[in-house]
């Protein structure tokens, strides 16, 4: 029986009368009240959250344990607790270096978003993987609210927070003892167990746990690719949607080890030390992050990300060809035109460049080796109005990120009828849109509904509200049926060699066939390698 002095229970309480005296209040009163007060019960106790016009919403629901006491191992299942745990504040971000950080070691956390409580209606569910690589984010940004999704479609969405960086992806198997056997992969060991929490409790938040949804932008996209090639994953999500995440390969064995062993010098810690790794302070792990990674041509920090290590990834994701465990799960891909200009249309250096300068700064910021003379020199034959600086942008997206999602849309395409292409085209028209125009995370807060939230950058005028319907109801549609085609746009045909189908969303969407076709082809020249992987 619960123990009525605890906080927590005093705290359901006083919400629980107050949300009785509210029944009897005039609709005016009623408006006065604070948010009405919700309560579920999940696998290790039970929860508060709140009722956020008409929407269920709980935030920071544990799914695992305090990973410091495991650091590099499988996390374990959270502790239960005695009376009502509040549900009301996002958890921590994982451990990490920036804005989020630092973080803390206990983040296995999901946020939950419901039309609804054990009615047994079975909605969709949509899980969103938060991107920022596999380094940096968290499922708790304020465009990844679920509640426009769950009001426009109703379905279940859920984010969440995994360990990243050193911490989920730090490759040690083959420098220490057995219990560093998973090191490499405990991020998408923990995305498993969130995914794994998410089926257990789907009838508690009125889902249907045989139709779930993975979707994410950028390393969550990365994220999303990589579990579609690990056995653990099998049968816990049921479609997937990408946006700007492409993980055509992972890191090989050999490169990871290298990259520990570079982490390990920065921090004094010989392999045969590894045990003093458990002990360090959090703060020593990621300021040992800062050395730099032999592989990249610019200056950059120390990559961390999958591991083939043969038995949680027993092969690279979309390398030789898609995995044959994910072909039955229809998946969308899809890009920005204007990737880079979110990272590089701060310099204002890229909006002077020449042609005489340009070939130099494409050098550095290409990441494909092709000569950059005749890489400008079939971009000036392809757009022959564009200025230098436009063709650096182009050349970079297209070198950058672009490329993978070509790598796996031609796999999935020999695999079968299943794959969706988009490219988004539409960006505000304004002078920060005609500046950065459609860059990397545009289509975050058009997917979710919220170009109203703070921090949309898409603003939240007539157009976007139309552009963000669009592609909403698209995610909605792919969620429910397993095929984003609905009544708001063009016939939506699935991706294939011998056309290329691509819905581009812009003012008004339109199928295109291969669209970029000549940037794909000067791409063709050079073999794909997955940055960081190496």
């Amino acid at each position: 029986m619960t123990d009525p002095s605890d906080p927590q229970r005093r705290r359901w309480l006083l919400a629980g009368a107050g949300t009785a005296a509210c029944l009897a209040l005039p609709v005016s009163a009623m408006s006065l009240a604070s948010p009405q007060t919700t309560l579920a019960r999940v696998r290790s106790g039970r929860i508060a959250g709140t009722v956020e016009d008409g929407i269920h919403v709980f935030r920071g629901i544990p799914y695992g344990a305090d990973t410091a006491a495991r650091r590099w191992q499988a996390a374990t299942r959270e502790p239960a607790w005695r009376g009502v745990r509040d549900a009301l504040d996002y958890g921590p971000s994982a451990p990490q270096r920036g804005g989020e950080g630092p973080g803390s070691e206990d983040c296995l956390r999901v946020n939950v978003w419901t039309p609804a409580l054990r009615d047994g209606a079975r909605r969709p569910i949509l899980v969103y993987i938060h991107g920022g690589g596999f380094t940096t984010g968290s499922g708790s940004d304020p465009l990844y609210d679920g509640g426009a999704l769950c009001r426009s479609g109703d379905v279940v969405v859920i984010t969440l927070n995994h360990r990243l960086n050193a911490f989920g992806y730090l490759h040690l198997r083959d420098l220490g003892d057995a219990s560093f056997a998973h090191a490499g992969n405990v991020g998408q060991l923990d995305l498993i167990q969130a995914l794994e929490w998410v089926q257990q409790h789907a009838d508690e938040f009125g889902g249907d746990a045989g139709n779930v949804t993975v979707f994410g932008q950028s390393g969550g996209g990365a994220k999303i690719a990589t579990l579609m090639a690990m056995p653990a994953a099998r049968g816990l999500f049921h479609r997937a949607w990408t946006m700007s995440g492409q993980q055509v390969t992972a890191a090989g064995p050999r490169a990871a080890t290298q990259r520990a062993e570079l982490f390990l010098g920065a921090l004094n810690v010989a392999p045969s030390e590894l045990a003093r790794l458990r002990s360090l302070p959090m703060q020593a792990l990621l300021d040992a992050q800062s050395v730099r990674d032999p592989s990249r041509v610019e200056s950059s920090a120390l990559y961390f990300g999958p591991v083939v290590d043969t038995v949680n990834l027993p092969r690279h994701p979309f390398w030789p060809d898609a995995p044959p465990q994910s072909a039955h799960i229809p998946m969308v891909i899809g890009n920005t035109r204007d990737e880079t200009r979110a990272f590089l249309g701060n310099d204002p250096d890229n909006f002077a460049l020449t042609w005489d300068t340009l070939p130099a700064r494409l050098r550095t910021q290409h990441f494909v080796d092709l000569d950059p003379v005749v890489v400008v020199a079939e971009y000036r034959r392809l757009y022959p109005d564009y200025t230098p600086s436009e063709v650096f942008f182009a050349a970079t997206t297209a070198g950058r990120s672009w490329r993978g999602a070509v790598e796996e849309l031609e796999v999935r395409a020999a695999q079968g009828t299943n794959t969706w292409a988009y490219q988004l085209d539409w960006y505000p028209r304004t002078d920060e849109g005609a500046r950065l125009r459609a860059f990397h995370t545009l289509d975050i807060p058009l997917v979710f509904g919220n170009t109203g939230v703070s921090g949309a950058k898409t603003g939240d005028g007539e157009d976007a509200r139309a552009v963000a319907a669009t592609m909403r109801d698209a995610l909605l549609a792919f969620a429910r049926n397993g095929d984003p085609n609905h009544a708001g746009m063009p016939t939506w045909t699935p991706y294939s060699m011998t056309a290329r189908e691509t819905m581009v969303f812009d003012a008004t969407a339109r199928l295109e066939h291969d669209p970029r076709g000549g940037e794909r082809m000067l791409y063709r020249q050079a073999p794909f390698l997955q940055r960081g992987t190496q």
